[in-house]
């Protein structure tokens, strides 16, 4: 934690908690007592933090509750990465009902975005935050899946499946939205099917909101058949993928989390283990080809089998 941070932490223990004993600060603080001395009796003497402290309350306080002079902190990664893409969002958004309530929010953005000696123009020109392989999806249908979603009704779609080429119409009812990899998907009770699935929600060529209650799936069995496998392809039934990465790989992959539940380990000469519960394989056969030679399945057998056959498909096309 830098000395900046350490500031901030500071008071905002004595405006949360109103009086911290030294103890308190020595919990929150990962430096020593006499760092976290340095740090009160430098923001008393050169921010002028009306700091004191109390014997009969035993701790420190901020006699003035509402003073704030300390310089702006810099934002972590993902609190940047909301900022940014909420105010993109907002600035894309088409004139509507949301509109009176929009303009307040982003003037708050921009003050968030203001904070320390930062302009939010600045911040936008000189950080770039780039989605890619985003599939459109047409606003009526979104709307329609949204709408069945939120009040819990069944949808008729017409659905165009990449993987097959085929379209088929469905009745679903919609468990919940998921925003994956930059797009919309919609994981919902398939009736025809009889079954969860989860469908890509630009795939949508016709939605018809229906006068019938949506059939409600519990979330420890949503994710139990969704969320239990590797990707967003995931289902009842999981097994465990082993993946031998080279050191070369290895310098990038031992620092990424590919499943909540991995497991990993690294050999004597630098290469990398690692083991990831998976279902259907489509998602996680196309993850392991970027690797290319630098990473060969050790099991299970079929896995392994595929990616070696999308390999020589390849290798057939390149003649």
């Amino acid at each position: 934690m830098e000395r900046g941070e350490r500031f901030h932490k500071i008071i905002g223990l004595m405006r949360e908690r109103i009086t911290v004993p030294f103890a308190g600060f020595i919990e929150e603080l990962p430096v020593s007592r006499s760092a976290i001395k340095r740090d009160i009796e430098y923001l008393r003497n050169f921010y002028k933090a009306p700091i004191e402290w109390d014997r009969d309350r035993g701790g420190y306080f901020l006699k003035k509750s509402d003073w704030n002079e300390l310089p702006g902190l810099w934002f972590n990664p993902s609190e940047i990465y909301a900022l940014l893409t909420m105010q993109h969002l907002l600035s894309g958004l088409e004139p509507g009902l949301l509109a009176p309530h929009v303009r307040p929010l982003q003037t708050r953005l921009r003050k968030l975005l203001s904070r320390g000696n930062r302009s939010p123009e600045e911040i936008e020109r000189r950080i770039r935050i780039i989605r890619i392989a985003a599939r459109p999806v047409q606003e009526k249908f979104f709307e329609l899946v949204a709408t069945a979603t939120l009040e819990r009704k069944r949808l008729q779609v017409s659905y165009w499946a990449r993987s097959t080429d085929d379209t088929t119409v469905r009745e679903l009812s919609p468990q919940r939205l998921v925003f994956y990899r930059d797009n919309w998907l919609l994981d919902a009770w398939c009736h025809m099917r009889k079954d969860l699935r989860s469908f890509s929600v630009d795939g949508i060529r016709r939605a018809e909101l229906l006068d019938k209650p949506a059939k409600n799936v519990a979330e420890s069995d949503l994710d139990a058949h969704l969320a239990s496998g590797y990707g967003i392809f995931s289902g009842k039934h999981t097994q465990w993928a082993r993946l031998k990465f080279s050191p070369t790989a290895a310098r990038w992959v031992r620092s990424e989390e590919w499943h909540p539940k991995q497991k990993s380990s690294t050999e004597a000469d630098g290469s990398y283990v690692l083991e990831i519960p998976y279902s259907g394989d489509q998602e996680l056969v196309m993850d392991i080809l970027r690797h290319g030679e630098h990473v060969e399945v050790l099991a299970p057998e079929a896995l392994r089998a595929r990616v070696k056959a999308k390999l020589c498909a390849a290798v057939k096309t390149y003649g």
